[in-house]
């Protein structure tokens, strides 16, 4: 039998399956997924006082600190996504201030350029020293904030996932907020089918793959918005400029790894479809599907749309 939960978590809907052979096994699973992302939030969640992203934060261009091996992994694999993305993908995004791009319905005028200028030097993965061997973080300059909003729903279903396994879960999907990573064989079927939501209808799937043992994640103008001057502009900020941008309805990542799908869509969508995709056919194990602001579809190397 198959059972769902639907919980709100990371302040994202998480929505996850597992195979189980009664109710209380089920929920028995569910509960440990749950709380394993719980955990994971109270360490990165920049909404949880004392949580480890916090601690980094507040101590930027004062003194280094100590971390848990977890965070400061997940970090450090975070400033090689980085390296790889030329910058596109950068956690010290959280510089970026809240109160300036806010995207909500009362936001009805572009944010100051010349502020936007000043936020954008602060960020800057460099400046991020990572000491290996007493896993300690400094952010070098003082305003420096790091955030793992385009990391952390991946990494979060990716461990949600793991825990099910070695307690005995033969078949599953860990689906947060459209990151998705699903796992096994669900009892008489071959394997797991999921939608593409098509970026103009979200309710509705624009195209379905069969998957097992696979992470989807897809990043889109769709999610968060505003209109300004009859312009849209989505959530999706550019580290380079501190503006939104423009060009890209959704990017797609197929990937073995939740991790790897979630951090990956963002940078395709800030590079663009040409460097994305040229990106995206260098790396063994990852495939994409991008769809433009004129509804033109454009795929990796690898992937045969229907």
């Amino acid at each position: 039998m198959l059972k769902k939960r639907i919980d709100k978590l990371m302040g994202n809907r998480f929505e996850i399956t597992v195979e189980a052979n009664s109710d209380s096994e089920a929920e028995l699973f569910l509960d440990l997924a749950v709380n394993e992302i719980k955990r994971i939030e109270e360490k990165l969640s920049t909404y949880k006082e004392h949580s480890e992203t916090n601690l980094i934060n507040n101590n930027a261009g004062k003194k280094t600190v100590s971390v848990s091996e977890e965070t400061f992994r997940l970090i450090q694999r975070s400033i090689k996504i980085s390296e790889i993305t030329q910058g596109a993908f950068d956690i010290t995004y959280g510089s970026i201030d809240k109160r300036f791009w806010n995207f909500d319905t009362r936001m009805k005028a572009l944010p100051d350029k010349e502020i936007a200028k000043k936020l954008v030097k602060l960020i800057n993965y460099k400046n991020i020293i990572l000491d290996d061997k007493d896993f300690t973080v400094f952010l070098k300059e003082e305003g420096m904030r790091i955030g793992f909003g385009g990391i952390g729903k991946g990494y979060a279903a990716e461990n949600a996932k793991k825990i099910l396994i070695s307690n005995g879960v033969k078949a599953g999907i860990v689906n947060a907020s459209g990151d998705l990573t699903a796992f096994g064989k669900p009892e008489g079927i071959d394997c797991w089918t999921i939608g593409i939501a098509n970026p103009d209808v979200v309710q509705q799937s624009f195209s379905t793959m069969e998957i097992t043992d696979m992470a989807v994640a897809t990043s889109g103008n769709y999610e968060k918005f505003v209109v300004i001057d009859g312009k849209k502009y989505s959530h999706t900020i550019d580290p380079k400029t501190g503006y939104p941008i423009s060009g890209i309805k959704s990017v797609t990542i197929i990937s073995p790894n939740a991790e790897i799908s979630d951090a990956f869509a963002t940078p395709v969508t800030i590079m663009g479809v040409k460097a994305g995709l040229a990106m995206i056919n260098q790396i063994k194990g990852i495939e994409c599907i991008i769809i433009d602001d004129d509804n033109k579809i454009y795929t990796s190397n690898n992937i045969n749309l229907y």
